[in-house]
């Protein structure tokens, strides 16, 4: 399974508790969405860091990084690279 596809699967299972999930696209903003709250992110956060190995430093806590599919897939390749 992609990151991609793992990404999206937690959020499904995690946030939208297996509602429909055809709203929701790679580039679809968590937080004006109503996905995540802040409480949610700490939780995406630990999944990160548990799954891909990585640390999510605090001055990274930022939508450029974490508001959608896509960012957090970004944000995971580039951690991975450093």
């Amino acid at each position: 399974m992609s990151v991609q596809n793992e990404i999206r699967q937690f959020i499904i299972d995690n946030f939208l508790m297996g509602q429909d999930s055809d709203d929701l696209k790679d580039d679809s903003s968590f937080l004006e969405e109503g996905v995540i709250d802040s409480t949610g992110v700490l939780e995406l956060v630990g999944f990160l860091e548990e799954n891909y190995n990585i640390k999510v430093e605090d001055e990274e806590l930022i939508p450029e990084n974490l508001d959608s599919i896509k960012n957090i897939c970004a944000y995971i390749e580039l951690k991975r690279s450093d």
